[in-house]
């Protein structure tokens, strides 16, 4: 998005045909560089090259090109994750050197490489020691597959205060059919960690023609306005032509989570990771990666300290904020045997326990469920707020808090919450981690198991499952 703006979309386009292959579509302008800088080192044109990035190239797409410099060369000398000032803009970034296999300098003797200041063995593709974990080797599991999402990108003024919104709600349409059809709640990451900011959106979904979207009079008229002024000159043709539909609808995740009674989301970047249930009549923004279960197992594991880890490993930051992607994080996390998105695609929850890992799973719903009851009962307690139904039945009801509680109310978010991770809410992370350890038939799990040892393993199950050698 950045990228088109500021060099436009003729350009880009060529670049990332000149580099299709080599480099993602999605990865940042920063690593061209290093893709260049890498072909050239293996044509023999030059011996090694050291560059700069954002930290964020240890993992997603923009990791693809460290695996091609790892791949053809290799990594001699790297800082991870440091801290960059210019022009007054701090950034955290990642310093890499790297050359030809054959280009061997020794900054200290008897080690092939120096990550972070410090001697190791070799550096890996997601710059952590070669004498340690290779996360990089993960691959993407089948059984994972069609399951995490990212929400739509509107490009445009679609939201809308809910005031107006449901002023809409009562107003009738030329061809009889309601507003609610095509206005509905809209939730990005901000109303997953702090609190509901009581926004909606106008959503006439992925095919809708102007003829059809205009029925809906005053939402159209809206959008009409404040909508297409902003599409007239957008370099995407058909973003331009059909400016009354977000840019990506994203008509696979609505396809997923059609029919489900409710989704798990979690926000793109967030200091905790956390993770929260939406019911399909809310639209879920592109900062948020929506996961089309509806069972507490699934909820459950996500939740647990086994995936947090995974995803803190795999995934990449934002500054200092861990930023969760869907392929690197979600595909490639090794669920326990017998509870993963396929499986829980085949048999939904509710289902009654019959074998032990129904029994081990039920076990992993029933800790979940109580995490989030005890979560949801101090972000909203019933003393403190009135739950009040939506004009439409089919939208949740809102939350307004009680007037004398209302400025304690503010201050209960997720955020805050997980600042002060009071002592029930760690026993309950506890119970949970216990229910998934179990599940994975790890006897020997205890709160006290090192970080490594847990990665350890759960890279192993990874390659076992994708058929690549450990």
């Amino acid at each position: 998005k950045v990228m088109r703006g500021e060099l436009g979309s003729n350009y880009t386009d060529r670049l990332r045909k000149r580099y299709a292959g080599r480099v993602p579509g999605g990865a940042d302008l920063v690593t061209y560089w290093f893709e260049k800088a890498r072909a050239q080192i293996e044509a023999g044109q030059c011996s090694a090259a050291g560059l700069v990035s954002t930290n964020s190239i240890r993992g997603g797409a923009n990791r693809k090109v460290l695996d091609r410099i790892v791949e053809s060369g290799r990594i001699f000398e790297a800082w991870s994750d440091e801290e960059w000032v210019n022009d007054g803009a701090a950034v955290r970034v990642s310093l890499v050197c790297f050359g030809a296999s054959s280009v061997r300098p020794e900054p200290v003797e008897g080690w092939a490489a120096m990550l972070d200041g410090h001697p190791a063995n070799a550096i890996h593709a997601d710059l952590t020691a070669g004498d340690g974990l290779n996360l990089s080797a993960a691959k993407p599991l089948p059984e994972n597959a069609g399951t995490a999402y990212l929400g739509i990108q509107k490009t445009g003024p679609f939201d809308i205060p809910g005031d107006l919104a449901r002023q809409w709600l009562n107003l009738p349409n030329p061809h009889g059919r309601p507003n609610s059809d095509v206005v509905r709640p809209w939730f990005n990451g901000l109303d997953v960690t702090r609190r509901n900011r009581e926004c909606w959106i106008i959503d006439y979904g992925t095919e809708a023609t102007e003829a059809e979207a205009c029925l809906y009079e005053a939402p159209f008229a809206y959008a009409k306005a404040h909508v297409q002024p902003t599409r007239n000159d957008n370099r995407v043709a058909e973003t331009s032509s059909a400016w009354w539909l977000f840019h990506r609808p994203r008509p696979n995740m609505r396809r997923a989570i059609a029919g489900l009674p409710r989704f798990i989301v979690t926000p793109e970047v967030a200091k905790y990771r956390v993770f929260a249930w939406l019911v399909p009549s809310i639209v879920a923004d592109k900062n948020l990666t929506v996961i089309a279960r509806a069972d507490d197992a699934t909820f459950g594991i996500l939740h647990s300290r086994f995936h947090e880890l995974w995803s803190l490993r795999l995934g990449t930051s934002l500054e200092d904020r861990p930023r969760y992607t869907p392929t690197t994080t979600f595909e490639t996390f090794p669920f326990p045997e017998g509870m993963t998105p396929r499986d829980t695609a085949r048999h939904p929850a509710g289902s009654p326990p019959c074998m032990a890992g129904d029994i081990l799973a039920g076990n992993i719903a029933a800790v979940a469920r109580r995490l989030n009851e005890l979560r949801e009962n101090w972000l909203n307690p019933p003393e403190w707020v009135e739950r009040v139904p939506e004009v439409v039945p089919c939208f949740p009801d809102r939350i307004v808090p009680k007037p004398e509680h209302a400025a304690e109310l503010k201050k209960r978010t997720l955020t805050n919450l997980y600042n002060a991770r009071p002592a029930w809410l760690d026993n309950a992370h506890k119970a949970l981690d216990a229910a998934v350890a179990a599940a994975y038939g790890w006897a020997d799990y205890t709160a006290e198991m090192p970080d490594e040892e847990i990665l350890r393993r759960l890279l192993a199950l990874n390659l076992e499952r994708s058929g690549h050698p450990c």
